[in-house]
């Protein structure tokens, strides 16, 4: 499995098959009003977390894909997706609407994308939904979403093998977010490498403490 960052909270998840096929995931694809250019991008599976300009610019991505907006269980491709109804922020929705929870299961491992997860923990309904994670791609910006020390209590109740920090601040990104550091320091890491993509299979994952992986879009 490769797993991509495009910037922001999009991603593009290729999942190796049987005769060499591969299945191609895209989740939160955004506008460039924000800043940054999205990537040329193909998909067979097309995730959106909810419907603001910076998560929903599905006309950007190529193909024909299968497009997923709501929670719910789907199947494509011999991919399986849950979809987890949750809150944009803190007041139930009432401020920036609800938000949906991905997880993907594929190549025997289990991810998560939590979009523009806003709640200050997650509900004990959520986290029985989400399960046994491998993976997770976290917000850590806060402002929109849940901050550096929101993500690191979400990490501890998740308790994923692998994080992947995503909506944070980059360089020509018009949204004023935090940057990396703070998320790192709250975590207790002066630094982290940065690596272009995460190349993973399920033996590859590590036993015992969550690994944090950052990716450079």
């Amino acid at each position: 499995m490769h797993i991509i960052w495009k910037g922001q909270s999009c991603f593009q998840v290729i999942v190796s098959q049987q005769k060499g096929e591969q299945v191609k995931i895209v989740i939160d694809p955004f506008s460039e009003e924000i800043g940054l250019k999205l990537p040329k991008m193909e998909a067979d599976i097309l995730l959106v977390t909810h419907g603001h300009y910076d998560h929903n610019n599905t006309k950007g991505v190529e193909g024909s894909p299968f497009l997923v907006e709501w929670p719910g269980e789907y199947e494509r491709k011999d991919i399986f997706i849950q979809g987890i109804f949750s809150h944009h922020d803190e007041k139930e929705g009432k401020e920036r609407g609800p938000n949906t929870i991905y997880t993907i299961e594929a190549e025997e491992m289990r991810l998560c994308h939590l979009g523009d997860f806003g709640q200050q923990e997650l509900t004990p309904e959520q986290l029985e939904a989400i399960g046994d994670i491998d993976i997770l791609m976290a917000p850590v910006g806060g402002f929109f979403t849940i901050d550096a020390k929101g993500a690191a209590k979400v990490i501890s109740q998740i308790e994923p093998r692998i994080v992947i920090p995503m909506h944070y601040h980059l360089p020509k990104l018009k949204i004023k977010i935090d940057g990396l550091d703070k998320f790192l320091k709250e975590m207790g890491r002066k630094s982290a490498e940065s690596q272009p993509k995460l190349l993973v299979k399920k033996k590859d994952l590590p036993e015992e403490e969550t690994k944090i992986v950052v990716l450079t879009p």
